[in-house]
């Protein structure tokens, strides 16, 4: 059984590992009232927190983390991009799309494969236009994750 009220009392402890084991566990049980106060988390100083906060909100899925999530999107660390984007993908949320698309020129190669990974998630065949523009990236794992998700988009359609 775990302690909720100390995992999220946890999330306001001084030390980063703490607040992040919080989110982490918080999230791994599953604690539906834990989502408005990870949502606030998601905008903690330190990027270890902010990406726990965003990987916990998107294992307990709910949607009302969604907007806070794509906001997300735009963090200066690509860790927590990264992270946004894994939740987002697990809530299968569509108003996810178009910002996942801008992300597909983020200048953070890991972070181009993340938002074409998650597109191809979500579903939305839309996307393939954008996508395709990859295929020319210099990085050709990024390419590679952009020929996988068109063939995954396409054979939703």
């Amino acid at each position: 059984m775990i302690d909720t009220d100390r995992l999220l009392g946890d999330l306001f402890d001084h030390r980063v590992t703490v607040r992040a084991a919080a989110a982490h566990a918080l999230g791994a049980a599953g604690v539906t009232e834990a989502v408005p106060i990870l949502t606030s988390t998601l905008n903690d100083d330190h990027k270890k927190v902010r990406a726990a906060a965003a990987l916990a909100l998107g294992r307990i899925g709910d949607k009302k983390a969604v907007a806070s999530l794509i906001a997300r999107l735009k963090d200066p660390e690509p860790e927590v991009r990264m992270a946004a984007m894994v939740a987002l993908g697990r809530l299968k949320d569509c108003s996810a799309v178009a910002p996942l698309i801008a992300c597909l020129h983020d200048r953070d190669a890991r972070v181009r494969i993340g938002s074409v990974e998650t597109l191809a998630v979500l579903g939305d065949p839309n996307a393939i236009r954008s996508i395709r523009d990859l295929r020319n990236d210099r990085f050709s794992d990024v390419r590679e994750a952009a020929e996988r998700a068109i063939v995954r988009l396409f054979k939703k359609r």
